[in-house]
């Protein structure tokens, strides 16, 4: 039996493992090769049909400043084969000015009002894999409307990986602070409760890289059928 993988978009030698991985998970099958295309779509041949990802729900990708929710939303958008929608640049797009400009004009509660309106926004008209700020889950009007139209996933990141993401940012307005890493560590013992009533809760490491982490979120998405559904055609 041969096999291959094939894709919209290249991807990486490791996402295109992952996706084997996912191949052999679903036909429960140990395929033990090296895909030389990747597409979006896991083209099989030999006796197996064509797979393909069927998405039910918008993805919400949660989690704290620095977890990868828009570099991995990009990387499982493009496996997925549909949108990748984010709601900060939503937010910028709309405002025409940065997210620091934002807060620093008209304010955090401003901010929080027209985040819930992008969310909403955005969840009733596409279906997607969509990114999230920071501070958008804690939200508790935010929470029900993620829980009505899609589906939580919270990319958990320990403080120390956190914070060699950002230290070195200027773009992050709640860390213009005295002492942001104090004020980053305030910030997870605050937010991480609440992340933790996510749905589904994925674990970021300092080895993964962002194509790694796309395919463990995709592996945790492969548990809820509601969600997210490979069919074979």
């Amino acid at each position: 039996m041969s096999f291959s993988i094939v894709a919209i978009a290249p991807l990486s030698r490791s996402l295109a493992a992952s996706a084997v991985g996912l191949v052999a998970i679903i036909y429960g099958i140990s395929p033990g090769f090296t895909p030389f295309r990747v597409r979006t779509e896991i083209s099989i041949s030999g006796t197996l049909p064509v797979l393909a990802w069927v998405l039910k729900k918008t993805v919400v990708l949660v989690g704290m400043m620095g977890s990868g929710k828009t570099a991995v939303g990009g990387a499982l958008a493009r496996i997925l084969g549909v949108p990748f929608l984010d709601s900060d640049t939503e937010i910028v797009r709309a405002a025409n000015m940065s997210i620091a400009e934002v807060f620093e004009r008209d304010g955090e509660a401003f901010f929080r009002a027209k985040e819930t309106q992008v969310l909403t926004r955005l969840l009733d008209t596409r279906r997607g894999i969509l990114s999230t700020g920071g501070g958008a889950y804690l939200s508790e009007a935010n929470r029900r409307i993620i829980a009505e139209k899609g589906v939580a996933v919270w990319l958990r990141a320990d403080l120390q990986l956190l914070w060699n993401r950002v230290k070195h940012k200027t773009t992050r307005p709640l860390l213009r602070t005295a002492n942001p890493y104090a004020t980053l560590k305030a910030l997870c013992e605050t937010r991480e409760p609440v992340y933790a009533l996510a749905d589904l809760v994925v674990d970021a490491r300092a080895d993964y890289s962002v194509d790694d982490m796309a395919g463990q979120v995709l592996k945790a998405l492969l548990t809820r059928p509601d969600v997210l559904e490979a069919k074979r055609r």
